[in-house]
């Protein structure tokens, strides 16, 4: 993304998980109980709406509030109880106005600023496909190996080619790839795939039809090329993933018409994920339409009390979750962040925002693992967001202009499986976050009752640092692209260090 759909989180610092557990802490419970006793009239010229209403997570006040949501003109779409969390749709323009107003409603949002038929999308993009002559060779290799492995630098940059050779993962660990659809038919997926964890959410309730999580259209690249880079096993068939003997199962949460990823989808995906057994999640996106939620906007802050709640479920459910940092060669440590792309599914008008209390979601909430790009020179990618106390881990994202590898291909970027039965190369910290879940997929089968706080330390502590580099004035105009700020042993462009699959099963 120039704000491309792959994002960043809270990170390890105290002060700044401090303040969104306190800023969520403060939600009000509501002044006045009594709601409307008829149904609100629906403007004729209203258009509908999906909202988050989050309550306290208890039987009798979830049925009171739902009972206030039909008063206030909403319809709801699904209620997830444990969490407090409830999906509701609404013509009524003053619907989350009336609601916040309920008691027992501790925060309450609209998710887009655009009807439920807005169209229009980005993605990470574009990909480049493999030639017609590289395609020639995804098959046959000699010796059993991979045909294209040759232009996967990034496995032999964390030892993940070696590490296959000693610990491939256990088939009892499944990464869950929350993102736009996986093609699990694939043949460089298929044997790894997991269909009874996965779903599409899209919407905030799972259908788990047969193939429902696959990608609406083979354009829809990006999930399945993070799951190749995750998972493709060692099969002498194209490439191979950086944990190739475990399971990989698909969570959709793309919209259908304008394949934008909303709160409620994500909800749906973390719950989902919990409750079917799903250790790690990656997420390679930051949730529509804002890239940062504001606390002090009642909508946004609804958003990010929803997705939280989600997430901690989740991890209290024994899941650990990766996000990527974002790929704006933003300081997520600063001030101060001009952010002229939100929202996405309307009219996007530019705001200065202090991401210390505006969020990207899920990158900055509590617990879940950020993590920024490298190269080939392990050195942080041009494009990657950074931060001190903000990025948690660094791994492999490609570098295609400062960072080119002596492969066949020459390609800086990540080579990875596509839908079709198709491979090509994409950049980003997309491409980042699947090589730290990789890795902790790899710990996970080492030390199988590892509880997310465990596998998170393990994952620190097998981590690679090199520093903050002397100067990071990539294309040499005398000017530093990044300030990297801190030490050996953490600093914001790497945090604890660089992935190192070799280290985690040896």
């Amino acid at each position: 993304m120039a704000h491309l759909r792959s994002r960043r989180r809270l990170g390890l610092a105290a002060p700044l998980a401090l303040s969104l557990t306190a800023s969520l802490g403060l939600l009000p419970t509501a002044a006045s109980a009594a709601p409307r006793t008829e149904p609100v009239a629906r403007a004729a010229e209203a258009s509908t709406l999906a909202y988050v209403v989050n309550t306290r997570p208890d039987r009798r006040t979830i049925e009171s509030v739902r009972k206030a949501i039909a008063a206030a003109g909403g319809t709801v779409v699904i209620a997830y109880e444990r969490i407090g969390v409830i999906v509701v749709h609404s013509a009524y323009p003053d619907f989350a106005k009336v609601i916040r107003g309920v008691r027992g409603v501790q925060s309450a949002g609209a998710t887009r600023t655009a009807p439920l038929t807005a169209a229009g999308t980005t993605d990470e993009g574009p990909v480049q496909p493999l030639t017609e002559q590289q395609a020639r060779r995804t098959t046959g290799a000699a010796g059993g190996g991979e045909p294209l492995e040759a232009d996967q630098w990034n496995l032999r940059a964390i030892g993940a080619d070696r590490a296959a050779k000693i610990n491939p993962g256990s088939r009892r660990v499944t990464v869950a790839v929350i993102d736009n659809g996986v093609d699990d038919t694939h043949p460089d997926l298929a044997p790894n795939f997991s269909a009874a964890q996965s779903a599409n959410c899209a919407g905030g309730k799972a259908d788990t039809g047969a193939g429902a999580w696959r990608p609406y259209t083979a354009s829809d690249a990006h999930g399945t090329h993070v799951a190749g880079e995750i998972a493709a096993p060692r099969n002498g068939i194209g490439i191979a993933g950086v944990a190739p003997g475990v399971k990989v199962s698909a969570i959709k949460v793309s919209d259908p018409v304008n394949g934008l990823y909303y709160p409620e989808s994500v909800v749906c995906a973390f719950v989902f994920a919990a409750d079917h057994g799903v250790e790690i999640t990656n997420n390679s996106y930051y949730v529509d339409p804002w890239l940062y939620n504001c606390m002090d906007d009642p909508d946004q802050r609804a958003i990010v009390d929803a997705v939280n709640r989600a997430q901690l479920y989740a991890q209290r459910k024994g899941t650990l979750n990766f996000a990527s940092a974002g790929n704006s060669n933003d300081d997520l440590d600063s001030d101060a962040i001009v952010d002229d792309t939100s929202p996405d599914d309307s009219t996007a008008v530019e705001r200065t925002v202090d991401p210390h209390t505006c969020f990207d979601v899920p990158t900055q909430l509590p617990g879940v693992v950020t993590v920024s790009a490298t190269g080939v020179k392990n050195l942080k990618s041009y494009y990657s967001s950074y931060g001190y106390g903000v990025v948690d881990l660094a791994a492999p994202g490609g570098d295609r202009l400062y960072q080119l590898p002596d492969t066949p291909s020459k390609n800086g970027r990540i080579l990875a499986t596509l839908p079709n039965g198709r491979y090509g190369y994409l950049q980003g910290t997309s491409m980042a976050a699947p090589h730290a879940a990789g890795v902790a997929a790899l710990l996970k089968s080492r030390h199988p009752k590892a509880t997310p706080a465990q596998l998170h330390a393990l994952l620190r502590a097998q981590a690679d640092n090199p520093g903050c580099p002397e100067s990071y004035d990539q294309n040499g105009d005398g000017t530093q692209d990044a300030v990297c700020e801190g030490g050996k042993r953490f600093n914001g462009f790497y945090g604890f260090g660089i992935v190192n699959a070799l280290d985690a099963v040896d």
